[in-house]
């Protein structure tokens, strides 16, 4: 007698993948799925059939399942088929649940703390008494994935309705844009795309990563924020800040992960050009499709500090000229974002004293090496927020982030080091943190959007506030010495920048500081105003207006200094995305008191207007109209929209339009044909030679015919 010979092995990818939460994978939805989808600690089921009846007393059915081409003890998992096989969530089981001559049904159960990942299946069959065996190779896909709806595994999430966002929602919002005039740019996370989990394969076996370590959450998001950059090797996506894009796609024109999942795999190539909400969005889509909950983040108004001293520090010359360097830190100068944007994931910390599971921050955007290599967390936010520094990892950069002081010093010889304190700011960087509030979507407005800004750090100026950075500066012994020398500061001249609101493109605007003296003699004040064009990560780009001069105010009297800068000042150098910095740096010369300020705003442009003039119908053609006014004096030329949407045929579509006259109206039609059921979200980016980053998106219900 031989042994059996396998004849077909069956998954049941459909059925197995209602109870495991992995139904909206494209793959498992084809006409005949041969992708498997299944999360850990969770049985799935599958059936076997031989060339001859099995016989339970003389055959042996063994499953091999392996991952990565090196088995060891946590990449195998080699079993038996048994009918009284007994499922323990630490150990590999397979049950025999039913026996039909040829056909053997049977229940896989697998360790809770699996590494993840395409997994691969080798049936062995041989007779009890014989060496001889018979092998079989399963050619299917076979994925198993994180199981955060399971309480064993490290990334369970208490209230499971929450999953339904940060898991299984494959659509949302980041917001991008200086603190007065944020907005939410939608964003197609796609994470059930089919080139998704392949391109995730990709990317780790790119980052070298064990496969032994690929179960545990705080290592794997770890590789995570370093892959999803190509700073150390060859990852996604390459970040670039200075609005030269020719070569590839500027980052304001993606709208979804997955064009630049596919990019990456197909090309096996890093993908030109993201910035930190493109990083962002790609980290959600990875995690998300691994089973790690994850969301985005973006803060507001976010200090990039270079030396570890948990302040950023601005330096002026002795006439209060700005410094755009940092005299005490060749490396780099400290920066301030107008918003930088993050994720946190969510996983138990075993690594960890109790207390700092939930939420961790991780931040794929390269700015500064951890442990030589660019990456960032997960950095836990209770850590964060207590301002427990000397726990894994990079609580102190994140810290910084959302709770540095900023403090402004001019070079001064009469001090033992040099400079003197100009003032100190404790409430100006993290003013706000926003994420995408689950269960809503709002294509055109604000309210999806949730403010944790507490899960981070406690309410600013309150005595828990400065505890919690001051806990964070008793461990870093720089961060002492800056602190030591911010003493207080007299003045009897005060100082006020009018904050500007929004500024629509092609209207004039005006930068004013209100002077108050408070002495009962005249003061002498030497000023100087600008207004800039700056990147949002805070890099000047072009000088637009500045006016210096000396202005005399009367005793217990108050006047402004102010500029007026048009339309035809800034246009012409403006960078991406319109953001201005207004600047004011005064001097009084009777007392040497020194004052400097800055504001950050948007110069605002108009949204993309998204209507369709029918209801949508399953698989009928029809066509929506993308529509909105030209704000320039001058014609747009070069147009081209481009759209995205989860649910309609071509996934990510490019649309050229016909040019534009001043103040007219673009419109373009847009051919749609709905491929799934229910609520659709369409996300649409625009370009032209003369504007770009117009942004706009659109719910829809589509209907059965």
């Amino acid at each position: 007698m031989e042994p059996l010979v396998v004849d077909v092995v069956h998954f049941y990818p459909k059925e197995n993948a209602q109870p495991h939460n992995t139904s909206k994978y494209e793959v498992v939805n084809d006409e005949t799925p041969t992708t498997t989808i299944v999360r850990r600690g969770q049985p799935f089921n599958g059936v076997v059939r031989f060339n001859r009846p099995y016989q339970e007393e003389v055959d042996l059915v063994q499953l091999v399942f392996t991952l990565g081409d090196k088995p060891q003890m946590d990449t195998q998992g080699s079993v038996f088929l048994r009918r009284d096989a007994v499922s323990d969530k630490h150990s590999w089981s397979a049950k025999l649940t039913n026996v039909q001559e040829d056909t053997l049904s049977f229940e896989v159960s697998t360790p809770v703390h699996l590494p993840v990942g395409s997994w691969v299946l080798r049936v062995v069959t041989r007779l009890k008494n014989s060496p001889a065996r018979q092998i079989y190779d399963f050619d299917q896909d076979l994925y198993i994935l994180f199981n955060p709806w399971n309480p064993d595994d490290q990334t369970y999430m208490e209230d499971c309705s929450l999953l339904q966002e940060y898991v299984l929602n494959d659509v949302g919002k980041v917001w991008v844009g200086p603190i007065k005039t944020t907005r939410g740019k939608p964003w197609v996370y796609g994470q059930f795309d089919a080139v998704v989990l392949p391109a995730c394969m990709f990317m780790l076996d790119r980052a070298e990563m064990p496969f032994h370590q690929r179960g545990d959450p705080v290592k794997l998001t770890r590789v995570i924020s370093r892959i999803v950059n190509s700073n150390d090797d060859a990852g996604v996506l390459v970040g670039r800040w200075d609005g030269q894009y020719e070569d590839g796609t500027a980052p304001s024109e993606w709208t979804s992960s997955v064009d630049i999942l596919q990019q990456y795999l197909e090309t096996q190539q890093e993908v030109p050009y993201g910035q930190c909400w493109v990083f962002a969005g790609v980290v959600t889509t990875v995690c998300r499709a691994l089973g790690i909950p994850s969301r985005v983040v973006s803060n507001l108004v976010s200090a990039h500090d270079a030396n570890s001293s948990l302040t950023v520090d601005k330096y002026y010359t002795e006439n209060m000229e700005e410094m755009d360097f940092d005299p005490n830190n060749p490396q780099g100068a400290d920066s301030i974002w107008n918003y930088h944007v993050w994720n946190d994931v969510w996983m138990a910390r075993p690594d960890l004293p109790q207390g700092y599971g939930g939420w961790q921050a991780i931040d794929a955007t390269p700015q500064e090496t951890s442990s030589g290599l660019y990456q960032c967390g997960p950095a836990s936010l209770e850590a964060i927020k207590q301002g427990v520094i000397g726990v894994a990892h990079d609580v102190e950069f994140m810290l910084a982030s959302v709770n540095a002081d900023l403090m402004r010093w001019r070079i001064d010889s009469d001090t033992e080091s040099g400079f003197s304190v100009v003032d100190t700011n404790n409430y100006h960087i993290g003013r706000m943190i926003l994420t995408k509030k689950p269960f809503v979507f709002d294509p055109i407005g604000d309210e999806d959007r949730e403010n944790i800004i507490d899960q981070y750090k406690y309410r600013e100026g309150t005595a828990s506030e400065r505890l919690a950075l001051m806990n964070g500066v008793r461990y870093s012994e720089r961060a002492k010495r800056y602190y030591s020398v911010a003493s207080n500061l007299s003045s009897d001249v005060s100082f006020k920048l009018r904050e500007l609101d929004s500024v629509p493109i092609g209207k004039d605007f005006r930068v004013t500081v209100d002077i108050e003296n408070k002495s009962d003699q005249g003061r002498n004040v030497k000023a100087s105003l600008s207004a800039t064009s700056v990147f949002y990560n805070g890099v000047r780009a072009d000088v637009v207006k500045k006016v210096e001069g000396k202005i005399f105010v009367a005793p217990n009297k108050s006047e402004q200094i102010s500029i007026l800068v048009t339309a035809s000042d800034y246009l012409p150098k403006l960078v991406e995305y319109c953001n201005m910095k207004i600047s004011a740096m005064v001097i009084v010369e009777e007392t040497k008191q020194s004052w400097a300020d800055d504001d950050d705003f948007q110069i605002l442009k108009p949204n993309i207007n998204i209507k369709f003039n029918e209801d949508l119908v399953l698989g009928q053609p029809t066509t929506a109209i993308l529509s909105f006014t030209n704000p320039l004096e001058e014609a747009l030329t070069g147009c081209e929209f481009r759209v995205t949407s989860t649910g309609i045929v071509g996934r990510t579509l490019r649309l050229p339009a016909a040019d534009v006259a001043p103040h007219g109206l673009l419109t373009a039609e847009l051919p749609v044909q709905p491929n799934k059921l229910g609520k659709i979200n369409i996300v649409a980016t625009f370009k032209s030679v003369q504007l770009k980053d117009i942004n706009g998106a659109a719910s829809v219900d589509v209907f059965e015919g």
